[in-house]
């Protein structure tokens, strides 16, 4: 597999390049080449620049408005609304998540709906932010049917993520990003361009049957992590994600896409709260002193630490070659 070798700046100029040349403001490019940028740097390949032809694709057929900006609305001091007009979810949620923060450290819990967005990015940028400022964040976003309930076979739920951040003030949170799938798609579909197999228990086949081969997964239908268990979290995150905001269910989402291959409409939940108000004086030493007798285990390790200790290497990064040609053709 040829790659080629890109620094940070490069991959950020390459993704807002393809944007902008496809109908995107500056405001909107700017803020999904950030997303993208950053996943590449922390080491989240699925998130990265391997997104960018599907975001193109929805810009291209009319799905996605570039151009949009998002607005903002308190419904009350601690319920959040932001309407993103048909924008891609990161300007949406650049808007958002400063008065998000804003009335989680000042009420002590605070929840952000977002609406009319179209998501395909990470979500541990959402409750990053969030832990940066000493708050705890959660997030969820639902997606199109991929994803079978535990002992079926039909797709009703999206691959479902949800992140959780805490914060640790002088060090890097906890914080993870995790399909409720037992993979997420844009996985298998790495996996399947790269000519690898994937482990057994990720999904079936178009006839039902058990695979490894990601490609016959892709055309097929994922399975929930941990079987019912994480069935349960699929179900808890579709409620979220559109029953709270009022958005589409999954379901809803692939009756109403355009199927361009781009993000459909979507709603997100994030939600804050402040340990400082809820815990009060000393959850940071209370805290840590669990981190401390976790972190003696051998073996153990904190969720988010490898995204944190890719993001130490500034250097370039080695992208796809077939990929990046790829990109530069949209542009």
């Amino acid at each position: 597999m040829s790659e080629t070798s890109l620094s940070l700046d490069e991959i950020y100029a390459l993704a807002h390049d393809a944007m902008t040349a496809n109908g995107c403001n500056d405001a909107n490019a700017g803020a999904l080449a950030d997303i993208v940028m950053r996943a590449e740097r922390d080491g989240s390949h699925s998130h990265g620049l391997f997104r960018v032809p599907g975001y193109v694709k929805a810009l291209r057929s009319g799905k996605v408005d570039g151009k949009a900006t998002p607005t903002v609305t308190k419904k009350t001091p601690a319920i959040i609304h932001v309407d993103g007009h048909g924008c891609f979810a990161p300007l949406a949620q650049a808007a958002g998540l400063p008065v998000l923060a804003e009335a989680t450290a000042e009420i002590g819990v605070a929840a952000l709906s977002l609406t009319g967005i179209h998501h395909f990015a990470a979500l541990w940028p959402e409750t990053e932010f969030l832990a940066d400022r000493g708050l705890v964040g959660i997030a969820c976003t639902a997606y199109m049917p991929m994803v079978a309930p535990s002992g079926t076979r039909e797709k009703l739920f999206g691959t479902n993520p949800i992140s959780f951040a805490w914060p640790r003030p002088g060090k890097t949170p906890v914080c993870y990003d995790m399909a409720t799938a037992a993979m997420a798609m844009g996985d298998v579909q790495i996996a399947a361009r790269d000519g690898k197999t994937v482990p057994l228990g990720t999904g079936l086949d178009a006839e039902g049957n058990e695979t490894t081969d990601p490609a016959k997964i892709a055309a097929g239908v994922l399975l929930p992590f941990g079987g019912y268990k994480g069935s349960a979290i699929a179900l808890m995150v579709e409620l979220l994600a559109a029953g709270l905001t009022g958005e589409q269910f999954s379901y809803e989402a692939k009756q109403t896409d355009n199927g361009d291959g781009g993000p459909p409409r979507g709603g997100e939940m994030v939600i804050g709260l402040s340990p400082a108000l809820i815990a009060g004086d000393g959850w940071e030493s209370h805290v840590e002193a669990f981190m401390d007798r976790m972190t003696a285990i051998d073996g153990v390790r904190i969720p988010g630490a490898r995204r944190h200790q890719n993001r130490l290497d500034t250097g370039p990064r080695a992208i796809n070659s077939t990929l990046v040609e790829t990109i530069r053709g949209l542009i």
